[in-house]
């Protein structure tokens, strides 16, 4: 195998995965809908006086963050894809770079999310499901 397709394979597959995975759960099966029975199921497990509206708080929050770190992940894949098998440790281009892309990707999936009808492509708050 050449050193092309060893650094592809070491360096951008795990980036193209990362994004494949943030578009898949950008479909309807990730929507606040369905996974708000199975986190409402957990925290009324955990906190058995907790009230519906602070239950839909917290799910809002925990998606919000969810959210946050897949990009986070993206973003420092892509750095480490943009390094690549470079022997200095930080170089601003890369940072650049990554956190571009990861900025472009974040709002190519919003707009993606647009188009699913059980999800809103919004950089704001979503609505919590009651």
């Amino acid at each position: 195998m050449t050193n092309f397709n060893q650094n592809f394979l070491k360096y951008w597959l795990p980036v193209i995965f990362w994004m494949g995975f943030i578009f898949w759960m950008s479909t309807e099966t990730f929507s606040s809908m369905n996974t708000s029975w199975s986190l409402k199921t957990i925290l009324r497990f955990l906190a058995l006086e907790i009230s519906p509206p602070v239950v839909d708080i917290i799910h809002t929050y925990i998606r919000k963050a969810v959210h946050f770190t897949e990009y986070f992940i993206l973003s420092l894949l892509l750095f480490r894809a943009f390094r690549g098998g470079s022997r200095t440790l930080l170089d601003w281009r890369w940072f650049f770079f990554a956190t571009s892309l990861g900025v472009l990707w974040a709002a190519m999936d919003e707009f993606h999310q647009s188009f699913v009808p059980t999800r809103t492509g919004s950089l704001g708050e979503s609505q919590p499901i009651m």
